[in-house]
Parts: C-alpha cells; structure tokens; sequence
C-alpha cells in the first residue's frame, strides 16, 4: 500500500485504536479517549469526520453484536444492526457540527459534546470523553467538569499539544496516586454469578438462597446489603410477603432490583426491604432502548416494554443519607449522573444484571464509568452486578 492511500486511513486507524484502548474497562485508561476530539479536529473534509466518528463509537461500543445475540438467543445480525442503528446519532451530530473554520470549532465540538450528554440524543451517547474528568480530577467535583469541559474545546484548536500534554501530567499523577472510591459506612455490595437465571428463577428455593447470601453480609456487620437488577424478578405481593417477612426482625435494609408488571408495561425498579417492609425505591430513569424501552409500541396501540421515567427520582432517602441510583444503563450515559449530582448525593448505588455480557467488555465499563463519576465528585460507591 502506498503512503497516499495509506495517508487518509491513519485517523480512522488511530480512532478505532482510542476507541478499543480507551473503553476497555480499566479506568485509568479512560483519558485514552480523548485522543477522538483530537482526530475529529484534525479530519480534512467532512467525510473524514464522520469516518473518525464512527471508527471511534463503533469500536468503543464492540461488546454490543454479541451482547445482543446472546440476549435474544439469536445470530450477530441482530446486534450488528442495533450496533450500526445505535451509533448514527453519534456520527450525525459529529459529521453536521464539523468545520474547517477553526475559530468557531472549539464551540462547535462544545456543542456536539453537550448535545450528545442531554436527551434525546444523550439517549445513546455512549463512550463520551467527558467521563475522563474523574480521572483527571478525582474530587474536583464540578470545578473538575468545567475543566475537563475547557479542556475538550482546547484540545481541537491549535493549541492541542500543549492541553494534552498538560492532561497527560494529570494523567500521570492521578495513576500514581489512584484509589478506589470507598463504600459507604455499613453498605455491602452483593455480586452474584447466577447467569440468565437471575429474575428468571423464580421457585422459593431460589428466594431463599438469596436472603442467605443477604444474611452472610450482613453477618459481617453490613446494615445495608444492595443486590444486583433483576435480583427478585417480578415485585408480586408474594414476593413482598416473602421478604418483608424474612427481615421482619431483622436491622438490615436490603435494596434490590426487581420489575414491576402491569397491563401497560413494566418499570425497573430498586425496592428497598426492612422491617417495617418494603417500598419502592428507585424507577429507572433510561431502560436499555431497543431491547427494554420501546416507546413505538404506544403509537400502534400496543402495550409492552419497559417506562422510562427521564428525569425522576435523580436521587433517594435511605436512612439518614441520600443515594443517586444508576441502574445498568444509566452508568453508560452522562446526563443521569450529572442530574442526580446537582442534587449533592450522599453516595452512588451501581447495580446491573449483566448475564447477556459475557466475553464482552460491557460490565467492565459500567464498573468504569460508575467509578471514574464516584471519583470525580467524591462520592462513596456502592457495585452490585449479576454475571
């Protein structure tokens, strides 16, 4: 291959490789990310944007085919629609707001960051940049995100060297002196490797294997035990009945993932369980589009599908503090984490069920992201996944 031919696919070489590096699951690698505004800044014509785009989310985003083949028991093709279909608002926004007048392009790589932080196209915008902030300024809270945010546009003007070499002394010392967000006093986190059963199972012996996993934290001096989504499937009055009473002399607050059916859908939710019973918690603000929000089913008349409840509940009462549930999805996207921390949390609850996950890098990033937003704002951090 010629040098000429070979010219033009170095940037979407190096964006895939960003992309690959960046969103691999360490969260120490998250500044690797923002190599993409660099690229994009870069790119020639319009197409080259829009090819760096797509090379970028594509490969950031690579778990998701075989995620959604394994969670429809179906082949690739499926998921490599989903894939492509996912990321065209990404590439849209990125290919529209591109400019060779580099006066007007930091505002315009601004713009294009914010719109794809903030519903509706913040609904797929996966892999964004900004999340590097908790690494670069871990409790630097929103002083940290208006850096980071500086930095962005800094990084596609001509000054670009010098804003990445000075990101990469942030980098370098954040490595050097990196620690894992804290629990909160007396919480535990419960994974669980329980496969697509999780949710599924719904036999009483299955419910009583899980309060004795409940127990055995709480054993340990745990007064608040979170279980991963799905944990206890449907939220029937039998199954209320059930746990209710099986923490009816207990001190413990269990929080768990459950759904909530009725004629017109479904909601995701967290119950929290003591022993003056049960509640629910927490309604899941953005479901996984496609596969669990499937807002088109109402225009045909058609029940089904889980609500998304947008801009509900950024954060709940539990005990004498205040949590920002963020459930699976949610930890992928910018905008319900920045909702729940304006309201100043006193911690994050982190919970998913990712079965469908396998051999993909998915869970890995949420575990990142939850971190990297714990980190930036300081917040103790509570996990809890389903594998």
């Amino acid at each position: 291959m010629s040098r000429d031919c070979l010219r033009p696919a170095l940037p979407i070489f190096a964006s895939i490789a960003i992309g690959v590096v960046g969103w691999s699951g360490h969260v120490l690698l998250l500044p690797v990310a923002l190599g993409f505004p660099i690229l994009w800044s870069l790119a020639q014509t319009r197409l080259g944007a829009a090819l760096v785009s797509a090379a970028y989310l594509l490969a950031a985003s690579r778990g998701l085919p075989q995620g959604v083949a394994t969670f429809y028991a179906a082949d690739v093709w499926p998921g490599l629609l989903l894939w492509l279909c996912a990321s065209l608002s990404f590439v849209a926004v990125h290919t529209v707001l591109w400019t060779k007048n580099t006066r007007v392009r930091p505002s315009r790589y601004l713009l294009a960051a914010v719109i794809m932080a903030i519903p509706p196209f913040g609904i797929t915008g996966w892999a964004h940049p900004v999340t590097a902030a908790g690494v670069l300024f871990p409790g630097w809270g929103w002083w940290g995100l208006g850096l980071m945010t500086a930095g962005l546009a800094g990084l596609v003007t001509r000054i670009w060297p010098a804003v990445a070499i000075a990101f990469a002394g942030l980098w370098l010392w954040s490595a050097a002196t990196w620690t894992d967000p804290k629990l909160p006093e007396a919480w535990r986190g419960v994974d669980l490797e329980l496969g697509a059963s999780l949710g599924r199972e719904a036999g009483l012996q299955r419910q009583r294997d899980i309060i004795a996993t409940v127990r055995n934290a709480t054993s340990d001096g745990a007064r608040y035990v979170v279980l991963p989504e799905s944990a206890l499937g449907y939220w029937t009055s039998t199954v209320e009945r059930f746990w209710t009473g099986a923490f009816s002399d207990d001190d413990a607050t269990v929080i768990t993932g459950a759904a909530m059916v009725d004629p017109r859908g479904y909601d995701n939710v967290l119950v929290a369980i003591d022993r003056k019973g049960s509640r629910i918690l927490y309604r899941e603000r953005m479901p996984v589009p496609g596969s669990m929000w499937q807002p088109w089913r109402s225009w045909f008349g058609e029940s089904g599908g889980a609500r998304a409840d947008f801009f509900a509940n950024p954060v709940v009462p539990i005990g004498a503090g205040r949590g920002a549930p963020l459930i699976c999805y949610e930890q992928l996207i910018v905008w319900p984490v920045l909702q729940s921390m304006l309201h100043d949390p006193d911690f994050i609850i982190a919970v998913g069920n990712g079965w469908w996950t396998d051999g993909t890098s998915i869970v890995a990033i949420q575990r990142t992201t939850a971190t990297a937003w714990a980190k930036l704002f300081a917040k103790p951090l509570v996990i809890a996944f389903n594998t």
